[in-house]
């Protein structure tokens, strides 16, 4: 799967969760630093832009292929991202013939208390 080159900006790499479904997983380094032992809130809304763009690039693998293009992104911080390693997942809410809604949740220990959330909504042209 082809994803955006702010991937390698921010070291993150892909990973298949047990369902399938697309899981992006970012290592804390110098590059995504904020305050002191903290994620920048920009590498943390990057994160879930790249995860909401795996999520639907893989179904759209499945339904013949497309181009998209973001419309509108917005990120909710729910709490301080701490040096850890991170992961993101997106979840598709509405798959329609020319727009997407994609939700991506953050998450650092524990997948049920992520430390942020988006909801992105995409223009899709189909091949």
């Amino acid at each position: 799967m082809k994803l955006p080159p702010y991937t390698g900006l921010l070291k993150a790499t892909l990973e298949l969760a047990e369902d399938g479904t697309p899981v992006m997983v970012m290592p804390f380094h110098d590059d995504v630093l904020g305050r002191p032992g903290f994620l920048q809130g920009g590498a943390i809304s990057g994160l879930l832009e790249v995860a909401a763009i795996a999520a639907l690039r893989h179904a759209l693998e499945n339904e013949g292929g497309g181009r998209i293009k973001p419309i509108n992104v917005t990120v909710d911080f729910m709490r301080g991202g701490r040096g850890l390693e991170t992961r993101a997942a997106g979840r598709i809410t509405r798959l329609g013939n020319r727009v997407a809604n994609v939700d991506a949740f953050a998450w650092q220990d524990d997948r049920s208390r992520p430390i942020a959330a988006a909801r992105m909504n995409y223009l899709i042209e189909r091949d």
